[in-house]
């Protein structure tokens, strides 16, 4: 997956008007208010349920609300302001943030403390996977690379068949969530020390339900006939299924930006629905589920049920406002995974 950088020029543009927003990020009604800033929703619950019953201690902003997901975002420039005055910025990593490196180059705030979930994670991220079956992205110009010689054609395809693109949904494993929040309350302890004893307990507790829907989630997939899933959509759900030992069948890999899957591919699918004699095909959240209807329709049987798992990649700031909770989406998932193993 290429995507094409365009804040360069209007970070330039805007470097003054940073600098003169000055280098303390504490409100000026409450020296002691510190400002936290997530990009993507499961970020911004967790810094919720960290700083629990302080939330008035803390400004609180998810920057992605508005229905685009990660892959689609370019910040704009209230977003990059925001960034740039905040106490704690905390990012996923992956090629979908590479904007993140200019924006911070502007930051207002030198004494801004940055958490890349990726980083944090270390060797625990794993490569973009291609099983077999999958539709690869077209993301250069067939027309511009048969111009090429023989010779650069070689090497271009050498070079592309070397590149490993990091998976970066990372939060979709719940013993990530459990590291990664404990990490993030160490960071805000740091810059709110008179609330250390607080952020620690809510964290405690926080971790303690998310170790507890991991174990129902292996429980689950341990007492199921059924360990594979039939996916007729991108694939984000990599770390969940490998925390679990589950195997699956996908249409894209999960940061693909394809959208219409090959006959080949459609065909693929349904013979292992077939195979497997499974009773569902899935799908993810906001899909308009035309290529798991016609995978569906490309079976024997023809009366397997879509369901769909929600990869918390398109949360609106009206889903937020109407309680919905990193945790409650989850179990909701395990519910559809539960039905999908049948």
């Amino acid at each position: 997956m290429k995507k094409i950088l365009t804040l360069i020029t209007c970070l330039l543009v805007f470097a003054g008007v940073f600098t003169g927003c000055g280098s303390s990020s504490a409100s000026s009604s409450d020296s002691k208010k510190i400002s936290i800033v997530t990009t993507i929703f499961p970020e911004y619950d967790w810094v919720k349920n960290i700083i629990g019953d302080r939330e008035k201690n803390v400004e609180l902003t998810m920057l992605i609300n508005n229905g685009v997901d990660l892959h689609s975002y370019q910040p704009s420039t209230d977003d990059i302001v925001k960034i740039s005055k905040c106490d704690i910025f905390i990012y996923v990593g992956g090629e979908s943030d590479e904007w993140v490196d200019d924006a911070l180059k502007q930051a207002a705030n030198k004494e801004m403390i940055v958490i890349d979930l990726m980083d944090v994670l270390g060797d625990k991220v794993k490569n973009e996977e291609h099983k077999e079956g999958m539709e690869h992205d077209h993301d250069h110009d067939d027309h511009d690379e048969s111009e090429h010689d023989d010779h650069d054609e070689s090497e271009h395809d050498h070079e592309h068949e070397d590149e490993e693109e990091k998976d970066e949904h990372v939060w979709l494993s719940l013993k990530n969530a459990s590291l990664l929040c404990e990490h993030i309350c160490d960071k805000i302890c740091e810059k709110d020390s008179d609330g250390k004893d607080t952020y620690k307990a809510n964290t405690k507790a926080y971790v303690e339900k998310l170790d507890k829907l991991d174990k129902q989630y292996k429980e689950a997939v341990d007492s199921a006939a059924n360990k594979t899933l039939v996916f007729a959509d991108r694939f984000p759900f990599r770390y969940l299924v490998d925390d679990y030992g589950l195997d699956y069948f996908a249409a894209f890999a999960g940061c693909s930006a394809e959208s219409e899957a090959s006959f080949e591919t459609v065909v693929f699918l349904a013979k292992k629905v077939d195979e497997l004699g499974l009773k569902s095909i899935v799908q993810i959240e906001g899909s308009k589920g035309n290529i798991a209807k016609t995978v569906k329709e490309n079976t024997k049987s023809k009366d397997q049920q879509i369901l769909t798992l929600d990869s918390l990649q398109s949360v609106t700031k009206k889903d937020v406002d109407g309680g919905i909770t990193y945790l409650g989406e989850m179990e909701k998932n395990l519910d559809v995974l539960k039905e999908a193993l049948k």
